[in-house]
């Protein structure tokens, strides 16, 4: 079966599964060949609590950019000692990071779009560029309603950027649907959620929102919504 072929028969056998059915047969027929790429946003938070009542040592692993809010870290902890896991953690090259920083300043990303990408690119597309080195398949967070940039979201998808197959369980979730989860199922989550923050990256990258702004507002807000993203889950 061709690829395409095979992502619309998974599209069609999970248009009416729930999140828990399409990861119990996701492990099934990956086995070690698909991971968790969690952001730690409360939607990966989720995943994680799903896959590891399924399988415990299905994989999950993270990004530390070097610039995460302390709050993240210590849900990092939290999470690891809660799941009984250790969610494995990939950090940028530093001397990539150091030539960065010393031709261009502690925080070029403001300068330009180029120059915050270029940040991204070493913060966060090389070390996950390294994570995806074995797999066939990868599970991550993502839902329609987070941004303009996602609408057309599907449940199982080509990743034309890393050359993966990715499967969105919660596609279609809400932010109701998805801190309603959270609190029933007592699922730790990030407590800069609770000061305004519903969507966080690196610190000096993420701000609060007001209310009405569109929960990803805070991301990169001196950029227009149309090209809010860090390049992991779109081309450039």
């Amino acid at each position: 079966m061709e690829r395409q072929e095979f992502i619309a028969s998974l599209n069609e056998r999970f248009a009416t599964a729930s999140p828990q059915e399409m990861l119990q047969f996701l492990l099934n027929y990956y086995e070690d060949k698909i991971a968790l790429a969690s952001s730690l946003g409360p939607e990966d938070q989720i995943l994680t609590a799903m896959l590891t009542e399924i399988n415990p040592k299905a994989k999950i692993f993270t990004l530390d950019t070097g610039r995460l809010f302390p709050e993240t870290l210590r849900l990092l902890d939290r999470t690891n000692k809660k799941y009984a896991i250790s969610i494995q953690v990939f950090f940028p090259d530093y001397k990539l990071v150091e030539e960065m920083v010393n031709r261009d300043g502690i925080n070029s990303f403001y300068d330009s779009i180029e120059k915050r990408q270029l940040c991204c690119r070493i913060r966060k597309l090389e070390p996950l560029k390294r994570a995806f080195q074995g797999l066939e398949a990868w599970i991550c967070g993502l839902r329609k309603e987070q941004s303009v940039t996602r609408h057309n979201l599907q449940l199982v998808e080509w990743d034309e950027v890393n050359n993966l197959i990715k499967f969105n369980p919660l596609m279609d979730w809400t932010e109701q649907q998805v801190w309603e989860y959270i609190h029933q199922n007592q699922i730790p989550y990030n407590r800069l959620h609770d000061q305004g923050y519903p969507s966080i990256g690196c610190e000096p990258c993420t701000r609060s929102i007001e209310p009405g702004e569109n929960i990803r507002a805070g991301r990169w807000w001196w950029e227009s919504p149309d090209h809010k993203e860090c390049g992991l889950h779109k081309r450039w």
